[in-house]
């Protein structure tokens, strides 16, 4: 699992570097070498959210862990609107960023870091300030996970690497000529996907402050004529795959065996409806039909070793809808959807019905794209889906 989760670091970065280099030309958003920036933030007194045992005191010290610190660093380009889409999202800055965490535990958790891809969209501009709206997503290390034997309480993350979601609001003031003052908060996921269990993860929120240097003189902004927007209809078809570790806390081996678990193999397909209702949203209603080879899953003893019993091929689907969100900056698009199983197999330790599919797709040309969906509940990781996928668009009869 560990080259699965390697692979998806390796997409996410990829994703971020080559929107850093498409063409002007071709409207899209660039990167532009001559107006970096670098800001350094730290944050005090962040809090942890209470989302699992072991943060909630069951650990080898039997205290709350509710606070961390943190420093950020990132390198950003600022785009000036060389292209209509930097005009269309108010000329958004974006870059790459470095983070080092203590959650005061460096036993348990140890000293994380993470290495994202950010960027942050203006929501409101004046003269001397920005309010902006922040996203960031990549890969944090460096993680202190859980052992059967060494670190039996860290229930939060079964794997040393996780991925990261970051979003939040914060505040650029021009202090001086090429000196900001940053301010903001900001919420953190910290979680592997389920790729590996235990997986409760981490979260965290929480204020942060601090410098920002722009190796430029500030720019002059290029304001073209937006074009009148027309409403467009497309069909969204995509298939997916993924696998889930599942653990058998009631059988009787080995305890290292036991929590290497058994791995279920996850395939599916989904169609989509989308209405793109302005210049970067998109709203639809979608459908997924899966098989879930962890539903229900049964395991017999052989040698001190996991054998899966065999189950009905029915007991495992699962369909799903849901309504749609989806941004587009770029070749880059994040989907938001709340969905709801309508069909599936009962059984005693079933997720909720209600849960999430947050996506981040890239888009290889008009029509192809690829992507990574995490499904969850209750702020849980349930699987990762490793998604490719065909718009076919059409135009919404009047």
């Amino acid at each position: 699992m560990k080259s699965s989760s390697c692979s998806l670091y390796l997409f996410l970065l990829y994703s971020f570097s080559t929107f850093a280099q498409t063409d002007s030309t071709k409207n899209h958003i660039r990167w532009h070498k001559n107006k970096l920036s670098l800001t350094v933030a730290y944050t005090e007194d962040g809090v942890v959210a209470p989302t699992n045992i072991f943060v909630n005191g069951t650990n080898q010290n039997s205290v709350l862990i509710n606070e961390f610190q943190a420093i950020n660093i990132k390198l950003g380009t600022q785009t000036t609107g060389e292209s209509l889409q930097e005009q269309i999202f108010n000329y958004p800055a974006w870059g790459i960023g470095f983070k080092a965490l203590n959650f005061y535990n460096r036993t348990e958790i140890g000293i994380p870091l993470a290495l994202y891809g950010y960027v942050d969209v203006p929501l409101l501009r004046f003269k001397k300030f920005t309010v902006n709206a922040e996203m960031g997503f990549g890969v944090s290390f460096n993680w202190n996970s859980f052992n059967p034997i060494t670190n039996k309480y860290n229930v939060a993350l079964g794997l040393g690497q996780a991925f990261m979601s970051d979003g939040g609001v914060i505040m650029n003031y021009a202090l001086a000529k090429h000196i900001d003052f940053v301010a903001g908060f900001n919420f953190s996921h910290y979680s592997n996907g389920a790729l590996k269990l235990p997986n409760f993860g981490i979260n965290s929120y929480g204020p942060k402050i601090g410098l920002k240097y722009n190796f430029y003189e500030r720019p002059d902004f290029v304001k073209h004529q937006i074009p009148d927007f027309e409403p467009k209809g497309e069909w969204v078809f995509s298939t997916f795959m993924g696998l889930k570790n599942v653990i058998f806390d009631s059988v009787n081996i080995d305890i290292a065996e036991k929590y290497k678990g058994l791995f279920f193999p996850i395939y599916g397909f989904s169609a989509l409806y989308n209405v793109q209702v302005n210049h970067f949203s998109k709203i639809g209603i979608g459908a997924t039909l899966n098989y879930n080879g962890a539903v229900a899953a049964q395991v017999a003893i052989e040698d001190n070793e996991l054998d899966e019993i065999d189950t009905p091929f029915s007991d495992k689907l699962q369909l799903s809808i849901y309504p749609s969100y989806e941004l587009c900056i770029d070749k880059i698009s994040v989907m938001l959807q709340p969905a709801f199983y309508i069909y599936r197999k009962k059984y005693a330790a079933a997720s909720t019905i209600f849960h999430q599919r947050i996506s981040i797709n890239y888009k290889i040309n008009d029509h192809l794209f690829a992507g990574i969906t995490l499904r969850d509940f209750s702020m849980h990781a349930d699987f990762v889906e490793w998604t490719v996928g065909y718009r076919l668009n059409s135009k919404i009869i009047k």
